[in-house]
């Protein structure tokens, strides 16, 4: 730490804070405001401009002196993690109020990932960080001063512990534990950043490793409450009840403040729908007063989840909105609050949410699924032409619903296949309660993209199943039952409709997904998938599209007629409406007389004399050419798709 002659400082704070204005309280950045915006330029002539940085989910600002090796330990620290763990989304900025000449002598010393900026301007005086060095400022979203401190000794240790607990939010597990592990390897004995590991283990769901971790911590003086709070958490992934409440009433005997103890409790009392119990439980956990702040900002983020649930939106935003003013990486809470705009039909609301926590993450799957979905809404709800017509076909659907009308089909060609529809109805979500909402609505959303994509299988809109259930005044509990959901895939024309529920663990979702034949009421397929929230998700979505498509070509083949034949190419009476695509094929089968045997007519299997795959497509037929032939394929020979290697729609082999 460098220090200047006390008197001088002062004058010199004081200064400063005059010429800085009203931003500063006591000589420092007020935290949850935004920051000071400058522009500097670094030794190669680039322009650093931090209004530009905005969009960034977090900025370290590190002011330090080129000439003390204490003030610039933390920066060195930063730069040997971001090597080390490859930290590719650390945005750097070190700052020296020193000569150009000094800074790059520093930067040709120690070739640092970030870049190290003169400082010639009054920035330093900004930050209140000419003076006490090193200072250290964290920004989060839209500039927002997240923490700031300042001088030697702790000062590397504080800055490194809030960076692992930010990652740990960020859920970057593998970083949060190498900063943690770096922490402990000079303080063993570091009981916050020993908790961090623990959490982080336990977030990447190596629970032996963070057992262990919160077992050690229980046995330290002062980390014993950290360390059964940890191992209650451990417990309650395993399904470890009885080992939860124990330990839950053991810390609310010693430590009556602590308020995690209650959210587990709530968590414990909802997945046995007891949700009164709960909701008592998770409001006891916003008013204690002491708990780590991510673990207040998941209890303000359950008694969201709760309030909407009842459909109380505007009490769950104002929740959602307190768990984010703990947590500003809180990207559930932030979803969440979209979540509940979708509910009320306010698209351009839920829009501006989903976005603001995809700015948190880019990589996030959910939010981009909700994002898109919003966007298409908002798109439907300013296109008056598609409005209009949905608007009439919902009020036809529902009176046919009401009235129990099949629609008509003056179709009198029992072979030919009609368009293979599907129709996602009644998902339910049972179990704990999820931080997140809108699992089943982002689930059925991509399979619904994935879907139409194949060409094979055409989804009815959400827009008018949404629009058809508000008409019907049909919930989620009413579309639980068989019937009431066959009825609605009936009126909507579908072959089948997919249902099913969303059995939310401690491990993660557990998905049934059942498709049932309307006409029928057999059910051809029951897909079961643990879903994972990580980019695992998107392939086990993409392995469920395609056990779908693998039922309807297996089980509903295309059937057709071959309409005319020339030159080794045939027409086909099938086409895109169909679910026809370039390179699907089909056998050319032949009846088999029936043989009469002891008085009876037995009748074979069809037999194949040919097989033909598409070329061409257009709506309402297609084109083939021959691959082979037992006799000339010729008018009216019948067709069935066979079964042939199925490609995921991104056009890669799974």
């Amino acid at each position: 730490m460098r220090l200047i002659p006390k008197v001088l400082t002062s004058l010199l704070v004081v200064m400063t804070m005059f010429v800085a204005g009203p931003d500063f309280s006591c000589g420092q950045l007020v935290q949850g405001e935004a920051a000071p915006v400058f522009s500097l330029n670094d030794i190669t002539g680039k322009t650093h401009d931090l209004s530009a940085m905005k969009d960034y989910s977090m900025i370290i600002l590190y002011f330090f002196d080129v000439e003390s090796r204490p003030s610039q330990e933390g920066l060195l620290s930063l730069d040997r993690l971001s090597k080390k763990y490859q930290i590719n989304d650390l945005v750097v900025l070190g700052i020296a109020p020193s000569s150009s000449e000094k800074v790059e002598e520093f930067i040709k010393r120690t070739h640092l990932n970030f870049p190290v900026i003169a400082d010639d301007s009054d920035v330093s005086n900004l930050y209140q960080a000419r003076f006490i060095l090193p200072t250290v400022c964290i920004l989060g979203p839209n500039l927002q001063v997240m923490d700031y401190f300042q001088g030697g000794g702790k000062t590397t240790e504080i800055m490194l512990l809030k960076l692992a607990e930010r990652k740990l939010r960020q859920n970057q597990t593998m970083v949060a534990k190498a900063i943690s592990d770096d922490i402990i390897g000079k303080n063993p004995h570091h009981a916050k950043a020993t908790m961090l590991k623990g959490y982080a283990e336990l977030d990447e769901g190596s629970l032996d490793e963070a057992e262990e971790t919160f077992r050690k911590l229980s046995h330290q003086k002062d980390g014993e409450i950290l360390g059964k709070e940890g191992l209650a958490s451990v417990y309650a992934k395993q399904g470890q009840i009885k080992k939860v409440l124990a330990l839950a009433e053991e810390i609310e005997k010693k430590e009556p403040a602590r308020a995690y103890v209650h959210l587990i409790k709530g968590d414990i009392l909802y997945s046995q729908n007891n949700n009164k119990a709960a909701e008592i439980e998770y409001r006891k956990a916003v008013q204690k007063k002491e708990a780590e702040p991510f673990q207040k900002a998941i209890a303000y983020n359950q008694l969201g989840r709760l309030q909407a649930n009842l459909g109380k939106y505007h009490e769950a935003r104002e929740l959602y909105d307190q768990a984010v003013d703990m947590d500003p990486y809180y990207i559930e809470a932030m979803s969440n609050m979209g979540v509940t705009y979708e509910k009320e039909g306010k698209w351009d609301k839920a829009l501006d949410a989903y976005r603001k926590a995809r700015s948190l993450d880019k990589n996030d799957i959910f939010t981009e699924i909700l994002a898109k979905k919003a966007q298409e809404m908002l798109k439907l709800q300013r296109n008056v032409e598609q409005k209009r017509r949905i608007d009439k076909l919902v009020k036809e659907l529902s009176d046919r619903y009401r009235h129990q009308k099949k629609s008509r089909s003056k179709n009198k060609d029992s072979w030919t296949s009609r368009p293979m529809v599907l129709s996602f109805v009644g998902f339910q979500e049972k179990g704990v309660l999820s931080q997140r909402d809108g699992f089943s609505s982002v689930l059925v959303t991509r399979l619904t993209e994935l879907l139409n994509a194949s060409g094979r299988v055409q989804v009815v809109e959400r827009a008018i199943i949404d629009q058809l259930l508000e008409e019907l005044n049909l919930g989620s509990s009413d579309l639980a039952d068989q019937e009431t959901a066959l009825k609605l895939g009936r009126v909507l024309a579908a072959k089948l409709i997919g249902t099913g529920s969303l059995f939310h663990t401690p491990e993660g979702p557990f998905m049934s997904l059942r498709l049932i034949d309307t006409e029928t009421s057999a059910i051809p397929k029951i897909v079961t998938k643990q879903l994972v929230l990580s980019p695992a998700f998107v392939k086990e979505i993409r392995r469920i599209n395609r056990e779908i498509l693998k039922t309807v070509i297996l089980k509903y083949p295309l059937c057709g007629y071959v309409m005319r034949i020339s030159d080794r190419q045939v027409m086909i009476n099938l086409g895109s409406k169909q679910g026809v695509v370039s390179g699907t094929k089909f056998d050319v089968i032949e009846e088999q007389k029936p043989i009469k045997y002891k008085g009876k007519m037995l009748h074979g299997l069809p037999k194949s004399i040919g097989r033909v795959e598409v070329t061409q497509v257009e709506p309402d037929l297609c084109f083939a050419r021959v691959l082979n032939q037992e006799r000339p394929i010729k008018e009216d020979d019948k067709l069935k798709e066979i079964m042939d290697e199925l490609v995921s729609p991104e056009g890669t082999n799974e």
